[in-house]
């Protein structure tokens, strides 16, 4: 095992001194709050990329989770940046925290009121503080159904977004597309649900279907700066927010690291970790199962994934309250390291090579050379997903999901911008992580907690609407719209990575516009 990692590991744990960043030790929350855990030794194992601060002083975007100058490397193949790398790949913040919470906040308009104008207080204080992600901190808050239902039932002030006396969800965007092809009124944001392949793992029971009012999504390269941001956020002081939450679940986790030619923290911190497998994972891989999965090819532009940008897809152009908002569904998923690296008791018909993680990846059929990391294989359509089924009897994961994720046909964006054929419609935020399944819950029985680390990963996209996470997330099972499917079972190591995947939670949440994601429509309310 390298050695800097068994030192940065010494207390694996990480809670050595949990009451240091003001919060009160004793209690469990308090303590899960103040400590990032094994997590804490990141930023001791990996050099943060250097980046250039051009956004300082600029205004921020109006989407909340834009990263306004991202990272762009040219990768070589192998995951890390070099001059002669020829595929364009994001390298995201090393550090993804999420904490979903209820509220604890009297469901009335005065009570509303204030903790609106409280907490965009408390989030414009950490952004005068700290430049834009990935090297200084994103703040992202997003809201579940519950939230609109139990807090929001109508509208009692008229504006020029909604009438007087307009009830829920009557005032959530409306998913213009879906809603024709139904013949009813079908809204962009929509409760979570499971899909075919959906299987936690044995004894867990069902997929739990979270009903959170609230989650808040942080990224940053600095540890220091997520910590300080939960510090302010969730602590009880008068200049906090922590008064408005009861926090449900903490999610951390981290990715990539091997960019600049160390090893990654996926490599590192399973090997760390004891996981089985861990010893298969590619040194310089971003994600536990050794491929990189930040290709710029694969994912949108910010103004793509908005509500409002593809004409005919929502009711939020021109002027739509939530306007420059998005769609995040958030799903946590355990990673079976063991079966995919080879290494579990049905390695000979799952993946004991390389070319078998390769075809469940990607498609059936695809050639690089043994051990590449970064792949950018060509598009695929629905077409070539049916062909290559019936010639190979399987498809992959990555291409499974193309003629979902992307544009069918050259498009012009409300704001005048040309969109090729292939264009992808979504954009990836998930990071891997050693939370089983979360790094703290209200719910340990419940949500299954153990203090054991597991490989997993914290799956969370930008969407326009729900219904196109739903149309990718079914293809990846093998079902495409007007009831087309391939003829492979959902589970079946034929199914790309359906069969190491086992998902344990879901929720959809709705992330509004920057200047309306406290406490969003309460100002309407009488």
């Amino acid at each position: 095992m390298n050695g800097e990692a068994e030192k940065g590991l010494s207390d694996p744990e990480g809670f050595a001194n949990p009451s240091r960043r003001g919060f009160v030790a004793g209690a469990t929350l308090g303590v899960a709050l103040a400590s990032a855990g094994v997590y804490e030794v990141i930023d001791k194992l990996v050099t943060p990329p250097e980046r250039v601060v051009s956004d300082a002083g600029k205004p921020l975007p109006p989407e909340q989770y834009a990263i306004p100058t991202p990272r762009l490397i040219m990768d070589n193949g192998t995951g890390v940046a070099g001059s002669n790398g020829t595929i364009p790949v994001l390298i995201p913040p090393l550090h993804n925290h999420v904490i979903t919470a209820t509220l604890k906040v009297p469901a009335n308009a005065n009570a509303l009121q204030e903790a609106q104008h409280h907490l965009e207080s408390v989030i414009q204080s950490l952004e005068k503080r700290f430049p834009p992600p990935p090297g200084g901190l994103g703040v992202v808050i997003a809201w579940g159904i519950p939230y609109f239902q139990q807090y929001i039932p109508s509208l009692g002030r008229g504006s020029g977004f909604f009438k007087a006396g307009t009830r829920y969800p009557d005032y959530l965007p409306v998913d213009l597309m879906t809603s024709k092809e139904r013949g009813h009124t079908v809204y962009a944001l929509q409760d979570a649900r499971t899909y075919p392949s959906d299987q936690p793992p044995a004894g867990f029971g069902p997929v739990r279907l979270e009903q959170n009012h609230v989650a808040v999504l942080l990224r940053s390269d600095s540890l220091d700066n997520i910590m300080e941001a939960t510090n302010v956020l969730f602590g009880t002081g008068s200049d906090q927010a922590g008064d408005l939450f009861k926090v449900t679940s903490i999610r951390r986790g981290f990715t990539g690291g091997g960019h600049t030619g160390q090893q990654s923290l996926a490599s590192k911190l399973a090997l760390a970790a004891g996981l089985p497998g861990a010893k298969s994972i590619p040194v310089h891989a971003p994600i536990f199962l050794g491929f990189t999965t930040t290709i710029k090819s694969a994912e949108s532009s910010t103004p793509v994934s908005n509500l409002e940008t593809l004409p005919g897809w929502t009711d939020q152009w021109p002027n739509g309250y939530f306007k420059y908002g998005t769609i995040m569904p958030l799903s946590h998923l355990y990673s079976d390291l063991a079966t995919w690296y080879g290494e579990g008791r049905t390695r000979s018909q799952d993946f004991p090579a390389y070319a078998d993680r390769l075809r469940a990846m990607y498609r059936p059929g695809l050639s690089v050379p043994e051990g590449t990391v970064t792949v950018d294989p060509p598009v695929e359509s629905q077409d070539d997903i049916f062909q290559r089924v019936g010639k190979t009897g399987g498809y992959g994961h990555n291409g499974s999901m193309q003629p979902t994720n992307r544009l069918q046909e050259a498009t012009t964006s409300n704001y005048g911008e040309t969109y090729p054929v292939g264009t992808p419609v979504s954009n990836r935020g998930d990071f891997a992580t050693l939370d089983n399944p979360f790094h703290y819950t209200s719910d340990p029985v419940g949500d299954h907690y153990s203090a054991q680390k597991a490989a997993g990963l914290h799956f969370l996209i930008f969407v326009p609407t729900t219904e196109t996470f739903n149309r990718i997330r079914l293809a990846m099972d093998g079902y495409y719209p007007h009831g087309k499917r391939v003829d492979v079972s959902p589970r079946s190591p034929k199914a790309g990575l359906n069969s190491v995947v086992h998902t344990t939670h879901r929720q959809n949440f709705l992330i509004p516009p920057r200047n309306r994601r406290s406490f969003p429509l309460a100002e309407f309310l009488r």
